[in-house]
């Protein structure tokens, strides 16, 4: 009985010591684990290349389709970095899985971190918007260097109507999303690696302390940045393309978490999820509007 509630607990928090920052360090890099993402991948690279992503550093969890060809022909070969990351390791004391996407994130800060201002550790169904500014870079350079630890809210986008993968992209075809960000928030981060001293999926710790910003600058600790005050995407909005269509919102419950213990669950977690975003929904055109943004600067430019 006991070994059975063990397996249920990852062990999802690891620790490490950052790395010293290069004196020439600069830019943000974009750290993702990917599976069998070859039908939104391109689009997703296409959109951070865009936004001035100096370099992502794909965590490849045994791909057999086209996710890293995709990725290759989104990005120049200075933009992309590949590390194979098939494995599924246990700590054998308590037996408790290591979480694979916790140990690739901290594997990318200690590794690779001490060449970037910024990392942010996202998944391939999430797109870092600037909202104002035309790259991410520039949409955080008014935050001073005792600024290390961002939390951006999900904004969460569902099925807008779509039962099949409809022609076009996600940014054009997804523009609902739930109304309130902060209901049933989670987050991600956009971190100063050099800084970063515990790694989470959805929480990270620097300089071992638990203070976060939101993208205005405005510190709290780790547990009061649910709090409606914290809520801001003036500068970079994270979307969250939750579900996709309805075929692939199948196909994403079929896959199950990456715990099997937890599978029975998931259908149930997913879908109050579902119906948590599509309840009461606001159009956002934001991520349209960077893409509109930039085209006008590159045909200007």
């Amino acid at each position: 009985m006991l070994n059975a509630i063990l397996q249920r607990i990852k062990v999802a928090r690891l620790g490490l010591d950052p790395p010293a920052p290069r004196p020439q360090r600069q830019g943000t890099a974009l750290v993702l684990v990917v599976r069998n993402e070859a039908r939104h991948i391109g689009e997703w690279a296409r959109f951070h290349r865009l936004a001035g992503a100096r370099q992502v550093i794909a965590y490849d969890d045994g791909s057999h389709d086209a996710t890293i060809e995709e990725l290759a022909a989104a990005l120049e070969p200075e933009q992309l970095r590949v590390i194979p990351w098939r494995q599924r390791l246990t700590e054998l004391t308590l037996h408790r899985q290591i979480h694979n996407q916790v140990l690739a994130y901290a594997h990318a800060a200690a590794n690779f971190g001490a060449d970037f201002r910024w990392m942010a550790f996202i998944d391939a169904d999430e797109f870092l918007v600037p909202k104002q500014a035309g790259s991410i870079d520039e949409a955080l350079s008014h935050l001073g260097p005792e600024v290390r630890n961002l939390s951006l809210p999900w904004h969460m986008f569902g099925r807008c109507g779509h039962r099949q993968p409809p022609a076009g992209g996600v940014v054009a075809n997804y523009r609902l999303r739930a109304a309130e960000p902060m209901a049933g928030v989670n987050f991600k981060c956009v971190v100063d690696p050099c800084h970063l001293t515990a790694v989470r999926v959805h929480r990270m710790e620097v300089d071992r302390g638990d203070r976060t910003w939101n993208d205005r600058g405005e510190a709290c600790r780790l547990p009061r940045r649910q709090r409606p005050a914290f809520y801001s995407a003036d500068h970079l909005q994270l979307n969250h393309y939750y579900t996709r269509s309805a075929a692939e919102l199948e196909e994403k419950i079929r896959r199950g978490p990456n715990l099997p213990a937890k599978a029975a669950a998931y259908r149930r977690k997913v879908m109050r999820t579902v119906n948590r975003i599509e309840r009461e929904v606001v159009a956002d055109d934001a991520a349209l509007r960077f893409l509109e943004r930039a085209s006008r600067q590159r045909t200007s430019g």
